[in-house]
């Protein structure tokens, strides 16, 4: 058996989380002002892709995912070839996000970073990553990915868990 692996979780942001996909967050003045002058629109803050020859469309799906307590024993990553997915929270929680480049057709070494109360993420295609995690309490989610034909979803249990502590 390997040396145990413990990696620390790092506070999410946009230059930190670029190689994975796009941070979900108000900054900055909005790009429009819209609804009489009463609403800010930040606006096309995600590139949504889904693979054209796989067809398929894009979709609103809403999860509700159960507390995952910190130290996080993270033992599955899963991809989407087929289409990015992004999580908006519709609670307060904080959440885990837990990331990995791909080595060879499997997770490479994983990253982790934790998502602030208003912030949201968009994971780019093909990219590894962890299940959904709230981390103060049950968190709701709008998750919009590509629904359709075809297997959209590749997992890999890794063989030597890794603990993550914040």
């Amino acid at each position: 058996m390997n040396q145990p692996i413990t990696i620390v979780a790092e506070p999410l942001t946009a230059e930190a989380f670029a190689p994975f996909g796009e941070v979900l967050q108000i900054a900055g003045a909005p790009d429009r002002i819209i609804n009489q002058g009463k609403c800010g629109r930040y606006h096309d803050l995600a590139g949504m892709d889904f693979t054209p020859e796989a067809g398929g469309r894009a979709g609103i799906s809403l999860f509700q995912a159960e507390l995952r307590p910190m130290p996080y024993l993270l033992d599955l990553l899963e991809r989407h070839p087929l289409g990015s997915q992004a999580f908006i929270p519709m609670s307060p929680s904080r959440f885990l996000v837990t990331v990995a480049e791909d080595d060879g057709g499997k997770p490479g070494h994983p990253r982790a970073f934790i998502a602030g109360p208003g912030q949201g993420v968009n994971l780019r295609r093909n990219v590894w990553h962890g299940v959904l995690c709230p981390l103060d309490g049950t968190g709701l989610y709008g998750v919009v990915d590509r629904i359709g034909e075809g297997d959209n979803l590749e997992e890999h249990w890794l063989e030597d868990p890794i603990t993550v502590t914040g």
